[in-house]
């Protein structure tokens, strides 16, 4: 049972809640993001469809490797079993997301900044 390792990811993506899971996740090439490669979604062959968890697949169909921001992503579990992806609103829930844009240490450089040595003058 080699790298059978399963992820439940759940971040907020345009005022909604995804969980998601995925084989495959890392720190991303791209500075304050997390790469989700191999998403897995139900292959159950039951009459019984999920219309959420369709919506995730149609989303997400051809998608080979996602990059989410890090201050998006509420929590990341590694599981034993693959739940149901789904889709849930954030209004009305305990679930906010982190509200402060991110700068590389130092912020060092010119642009507009405040406070920092040799503004103002």
């Amino acid at each position: 049972m080699a790298n059978r390792q399963i992820y439940r990811v759940i971040f907020v993506n345009q005022g909604k809640v995804y969980e998601i899971y995925a084989r495959s996740i890392s720190q991303g090439a791209m500075f304050g993001f997390v790469e989700i490669e191999e998403l897995v979604f139900g292959a159950r062959s039951s009459v019984v469809v999920d219309p959420t968890e369709e919506r995730i697949k149609a989303e997400f169909d051809g998608v080979k490797r996602s990059y989410l921001p890090m201050h998006s992503i509420i929590r990341i579990d590694e599981v034993d079993k693959q739940g149901v992806s789904k889709i849930t609103g954030a209004e009305g829930s305990n679930v906010a997301q982190f509200p402060v844009p991110m700068y590389p240490p130092g912020g060092g450089g010119g642009g507009s900044g405040s406070g920092g040595p040799g503004v103002g003058g």
